[in-house]
């Protein structure tokens, strides 16, 4: 009889460069409202603003759906304390041997070189762990701070066609910056 019941998923911990990069658990959803509801966040990711309990509670459900079917990753950015200052995810594209990396520094922690390091840590175990050969940002032009995060942690602009997405403002682009093996 074949099973049915999903598998075990150990922990997943990534520590290098001084950070922590863990799952997010329930306890943490009133640090996730605290960092992402917030109208930068909204500005430059896909979570809106207002950011609450409830969204944050959908939010965690769709990241551990996400982790289990093996599609990605999303886990908190976290130091000595291990007290989230913001998020890492990385995703299949659907290319082989290809992800894609996000991030979202809570307003409070920016500007320590969180977001370089949680990148750097991240690539690093996107082409050691998980075997990748190419890892991605996409970046809106307009988005500075992030092109110079993507810049320090090695990555650099390519010539990919520009990405479009769908906000409820409307289409936006995104620039792609890749690192590979």
């Amino acid at each position: 009889m074949p099973e049915t019941n999903p598998p075990i998923l150990r922990p997943l911990d990534v520590r290098g460069l001084g950070l922590r990069l863990r799952e997010w658990t329930d306890e943490d959803l009133p640090v996730m409202v605290e960092l992402f509801d917030d109208p930068e966040m909204d500005r430059w990711t896909p979570l809106r603003s207002p950011f609450d309990v409830a969204a944050a509670t959908a939010y965690l459900a769709k990241a551990r759906q996400s982790r289990a079917d093996d599609r990605g990753i999303q886990l908190a950015i976290t130091v000595e304390d291990d007290r989230p200052r913001g998020e890492v995810l990385l995703h299949r594209t659907g290319n082989p041997g290809e992800g894609e990396i996000a991030y979202g520094i809570g307003r409070q922690y920016r500007r320590q070189g969180l977001a370089k390091r949680a990148v750097e840590l991240m690539t690093r175990h996107a082409l050691q762990d998980w075997g990748m050969t190419r890892v991605l940002l996409r970046i809106d032009p307009a988005n500075e701070g992030s092109q110079a995060v993507a810049a320090a942690a090695g990555f650099h602009l390519t010539d990919d066609a520009p990405v479009i997405r769908q906000r409820k403002e409307g289409p936006f682009t995104l620039l792609t910056w890749e690192r590979t093996r």
